[in-house]
């Protein structure tokens, strides 16, 4: 369970059964009385704790993890990923040497992507680890199409970040954080620069539901439609109102998607 407890983080729910707490960060050491889970993976920059307000929406009887990618927080000393796939074989590995339950996946962003390799990678390697449900949000289906994306150098990189609306942006213009956040920002913009799926993409053996909000550029509503290809199973999509970050403030909504399809699955 080390490298688990690398690669995920768990938030408490609120006034669990199992550990009386609230919302936080615990160790992936087992809780009695969870039945289900969720796991999160963030954009690109982005950490664990950007899921960790979830928790609060969720059953006593659901746990969330949320996945930390190297080169930020507590993994700030480690190298970020080189590749995409590079990550997906960690996340994949990790979620294979986890009790077996009930679990939904949800990726926003570059968190899409990576969730949608881990899934593949799930179902070559470890089939009883395969979630009831993908949820991908805010990114297109896989496509070898990489024109979106900014340029490399940190102006373009930080005017592409405050231009989606991401939370707390000024962050950026402190100098000791951003020399602190800088280095993971750009180390998964190059992943993504290099990101080549399989032609033609792979389909994962699960529903998956595409998220997104009404007015992101970089994911407008009608390429949400292009996930219905990447999936054997069925698939449904869903608009918000608002841009590339349309999920903040909407913690409740979106817990209750992920636990709606948890049921959903346990009725059948």
């Amino acid at each position: 369970m080390q490298d688990a407890d690398r690669w995920l983080k768990r938030f408490t729910p609120a006034s669990s059964p199992a550990t009386g707490r609230t919302p936080g960060a615990a160790a992936l050491t087992p809780l009695t009385r969870i039945r289900s889970r969720v796991v999160c993976l963030p954009h690109a920059g982005g950490a664990a704790p950007a899921y960790q307000p979830w928790a609060r929406h969720l059953p006593a009887d659901t746990e969330l993890l949320a996945v930390q990618y190297p080169g930020r927080q507590e993994r700030l000393g480690e190298p970020c990923a080189d590749t995409l796939g590079e990550l997906a074989d960690a996340v994949a590995a990790a979620l294979a040497a986890l009790p077996v339950l009930p679990t939904v996946v949800f990726g926003h962003s570059m968190g899409s992507l990576v969730a949608y390799e881990t899934v593949l990678r799930l179902a070559r390697q470890a089939p009883q680890a395969l979630p009831v449900r993908l949820f991908v949000s805010g990114a297109p289906a896989p496509a070898h199409d990489r024109t979106n994306l900014p340029a490399p150098d940190d102006a373009s990189l930080l005017a592409y970040v405050r231009n989606q609306g991401a939370a707390q942006p000024e962050v950026y213009d402190i100098p000791e954080l951003r020399e602190l956040l800088m280095p993971s920002l750009r180390g998964d913009f190059a992943l993504l620069a290099r990101y080549r799926p399989a032609r033609p993409p792979a389909r994962v053996p699960v529903p998956v539901t595409a998220l997104g909000g009404d007015s992101d550029a970089g994911c407008p509503p009608e390429s949400l439609a292009t996930w219905a290809d990447a999936t054997t199973a069925d698939f449904a999509s869903r608009v918000f109102p608002g841009g590339h970050f349309y999920l903040q403030g909407r913690e409740d909504t979106l817990a209750g998607l992920v636990t709606t399809a948890l049921r959903a699955a346990a009725a059948r």
